[in-house]
This record gives structure tokens, sequence and C-alpha cells, in this order.
């Protein structure tokens, strides 16, 4: 059964993602709005990212493993967000390496 949510998606003045939020029963979630900026630059975050919601969710499912919930879905399911956070990861790793990292630079 899919829930019910409302979605917020923000565009800063150039297009590029800005923020928004995500609401339903027992979520609230506020994205994080602009870039962090690098080095000196460097901002603290103002909302969740993808890869913390992602890790969150990972960390359900391994509870569900670990109880009387053990089951093939589960296990796929899980697999499947470990993947997408890996994905995730080696975006930001190259992003990194690329000194991009923290703006909206494709």
């Amino acid at each position: 059964m899919m829930q019910e949510i409302a979605v917020s998606n923000k565009n800063d003045e150039n297009g590029n993602p800005a923020g928004g939020s995500v609401e339903g029963t027992g979520i609230k979630i506020n994205w994080q709005d602009g870039p962090l900026g690098r080095d000196a630059d460097r901002k603290e975050p103002n909302g969740a990212f993808v890869e913390g919601v992602i890790q969150a969710v990972i960390q359900r499912l391994r509870f569900f493993q670990a109880s009387n919930f053990v089951c093939r879905e589960n296990a796929i399911a899980l697999t499947k967000c470990e993947e997408a956070l890996m994905w995730l990861n080696s975006r930001t790793a190259n992003r990194e390496k690329r000194g991009v990292e923290g703006t909206h630079t494709v």
C-alpha cells in the first residue's frame, strides 16, 4: 500500500534544485536548500540530503531483517537501497575529485 505524501520541490532562479519538503504520516523532510559551498565558504546544512534518508531506510530494513519480519523481499529492498547509496556516494566522490562538490556546477 502506497502512503499518500505531500511533495514540494523548489528551484532557484537558475533552475537548480533549491529545497522543498515531503510530508506524510510519520514523515516530515525538509530538503537541503542550496549548495553548501567549498572551503572557507562552506555552510552548515539546512535540510536533509537524499543520502541521509536512504541511510535511515537501510537502518530500518536491517532492523526488520534481524526480527521476525526477515524475508526475501526485505533483503532485496535492502540491497537496492544499499546500491542506491553506493551510487550517490560515488557521484559525490567524483564531484569532489573534480572540485565541484558543494556547488551547482555540473
